[in-house]
């Protein structure tokens, strides 16, 4: 967060309320208190608050894959998902606040060709690590480029997003397999971020993509 510069963050129903879930099959994923194992009712109520206080217009969320299958990016989209339904109804938990309907909600996306041409760059430089072996074409986590629908050039924040990265260095280096591809071409392809709209209105530019997250909101 201090490398992004954002000063407003929560944490879902508080500190402690929810403990990292890890992958199927591991001990801590069989766990009770585990977030893939919450009720989701339980789980997006404090959701449905935050939406409510914050009024966003935009929600961003993972796919219904979760990026890459991990148990609590599923699980947290399905309570983003099942909060932004649960905020829009007046009936619903008034204590809360408000009622607030997010007019879009994007999904994450991460686009068949640009990992392909990451994979045939890391080859053509001599890279033998397993990302380099991965086949474009048999993995969950990518999709069909005709579904992406906004394609977003974060490249001024280049740096402060490779800088957050580095930050969770338990989970991600940036110091080798793709982010060190000849010319930083690795770090520069993390310069576009990728969307699917699923709710709200779409307004593409000229190339049939959206290039802002607001386009179409009045």
């Amino acid at each position: 967060m201090a490398a992004l510069g954002v000063t407003d963050w929560r944490l879902l129903g508080g500190p402690g309320a929810f403990r990292d879930s890890g992958m199927i099959g591991t001990p801590s994923n069989q766990r009770a208190d585990c977030f893939w194992r919450a009720d989701l009712l339980e789980a997006a109520a404090p959701l449905v608050g935050v939406i409510r206080e914050v009024r966003p217009q935009v929600l961003i969320t993972y796919d219904d894959f979760g990026g890459y299958g991990h148990p609590d990016h599923i699980q947290a989209h399905r309570v983003a998902m099942y909060a932004t339904v649960l905020a829009a109804a007046a009936s619903f938990r008034p204590e809360l606040g408000q009622a607030w309907d997010v007019a879009k909600v994007y999904w994450t996306a991460f686009p068949r060709s640009v990992l392909r041409a990451g994979i045939e760059a890391l080859r053509a430089a001599g890279d033998t690590s397993d990302f380099a072996a991965m086949d474009p074409d048999d993995l969950p986590f990518v999709i069909d480029d005709e579904l992406v629908t906004t394609e977003i050039d974060a490249s001024d924040f280049l740096d402060a997003k490779l800088q957050a990265l580095r930050a969770h260095a338990t989970q991600v280096s940036v110091d080798g397999g793709f982010f060190a591809l000849s010319d930083n071409l690795g770090s520069k392809a993390l310069g576009i971020e990728y969307f699917r709209l699923v709710r709200g209105p779409f307004q593409a530019s000229s190339d049939g993509r959206e290039t802002d997250l607001f386009a179409g909101i009045e």
